[in-house]
């Protein structure tokens, strides 16, 4: 829940000082609290404790105190009443399908997502008879088109993964609600640093806490946040299913989240400079930035996001050869598929987070075989560009 003695803080404060919980020891940071359960003082009370007549701690499937400190601050940030943590961010998508949704409803997706998403919409929720329609993000005609009466919820990743395809939040919100649906907003890549769907009409913002808010490469985690009524619902499910959040992980989290809103000032620095640098470069066919006056929805990217972030993609001249050849290169830059960290990272998305997707719809989704994705770390931004220059010459 939301606590009235942060209302004034500012989030850069929130981040630090929000949803702490202390013990007799007065600890100065969140203590970690490695339990798998926890013991009660009489049978009256450990049955109260189950029934939620108190409050209390009974077990870290869906109780612990490091986790409780975790989602407490991450809702505070978002500008939300209540957050549930889980296991990763793909187990917070799973968390809102399967509590929102049942056989014979139908969900309106923006095309352009992370590849476990589409295949989890696409081939698990279609299996227990839930279909989707994705449509093009930046199209809200198509979003309208898109509308059943069996239609529950919107769901909307923004900026998108790879292409950082930017929607307009706001509008698709009041496009749900006129239909009486809810809309799921994944801020995984600009994190509540850079922006607050919650604040822009979103129902419900999920995170891959595995990326920015961790920020160094830890650990798995995800998260949702909204609102009291949606969030217990969602509770319920964790508690029963299990795809909880670990305490090692949430406090590790914690760390991260302290650090938020310095690193993504930072990284968002860094990437739009390589991004000038990367427009300039012959050998390079086009690049997606936010933060690029070129970027088709720069004007709406600055004002519902605080700067560009951290992420650039861009299309290499001569297709999965060339840009190969770019990720075997690199000698400073990491070649791996996570993003979010402090070290920056290069991947082929053709070949690795959208590989299980079908070609029909990496075609619509824009997921060329020239694309690369840079999720832009804190190095010196002279050192990235030498090193992208290694395969690109």
């Amino acid at each position: 829940m939301s606590d009235p003695q942060h209302e004034n803080l500012h989030p850069e404060t929130l981040a630090i000082r929000g949803g702490l919980t202390l013990s007799e020891h007065g600890e100065h940071s969140q203590g970690l609290y490695l339990t798998s359960s926890f013991t009660y003082a009489s049978a009256a009370e450990a049955a109260k404790l189950f029934l939620g007549e108190i409050d209390g701690y009974t077990y870290s499937r869906f109780t612990n105190p490091t986790v409780s400190a975790f989602q407490q601050r991450l809702a505070l940030m978002e500008g939300g009443e209540r957050a549930i943590a889980t296991a990763t961010g793909m187990a917070a998508i799973q968390a809102i399908m399967m509590t929102l949704l049942q056989a014979g409803d139908h969900v309106v997706s923006s095309q352009s997502l992370f590849g476990s998403t589409i295949n989890l919409f696409a081939g698990q929720l279609a299996k227990f008879g839930v279909t989707t329609t994705f449509v093009d993000a930046r199209d809200l005609d198509a979003w309208r088109a898109a509308l059943r009466p069996e239609t529950k919820l919107l769901f909307l990743e923004t900026p998108s993964n790879p292409l950082t395809e930017v929607a307009d939040i706001e509008a698709i919100a009041a496009i749900a609600h006129a239909h009486g649906a809810l809309l799921a907003v994944d801020n995984s890549f600009c994190s509540p640093a850079l922006q607050q769907p919650l604040k822009l009409g979103a129902d419900l913002v999920m995170h891959s806490a595995t990326k920015f808010l961790d920020g160094h490469g830890r650990v798995m985690g995800g998260a949702v946040v909204g609102s009291d009524k949606l969030i217990e619902q969602i509770y319920l499910h964790v508690r029963t299913a299990g795809p909880s959040l670990s305490p090692f992980n949430a406090w590790t989290l914690l760390s991260g989240l302290e650090t938020l809103h310095l690193r993504m000032e930072k990284h968002s620095a860094n990437a739009l400079e390589l991004a000038r640098w990367l427009e300039a470069q012959p050998n390079v066919e086009r690049v997606y930035y936010p933060g690029l006056a070129s970027h088709p929805q720069h004007a709406l990217a600055m004002r519902q996001q605080r700067s560009g972030g951290a992420v650039v993609s861009f299309v290499v001249k001569g297709g999965r050869e060339a840009a190969w050849k770019v990720v075997d290169g690199v000698r400073v830059i990491s070649r791996t598929a996570n993003l979010g960290d402090v070290k920056s990272t290069i991947t082929h998305p053709a070949s690795t987070t959208h590989a299980r997707v079908t070609a029909e719809a990496r075609e619509r989704a824009g997921i060329v075989e020239g694309l690369l994705r840079v999720s832009v770390g804190l190095e010196n931004v002279s050192d990235l560009q030498r090193d992208l220059a290694l395969g690109l010459d």
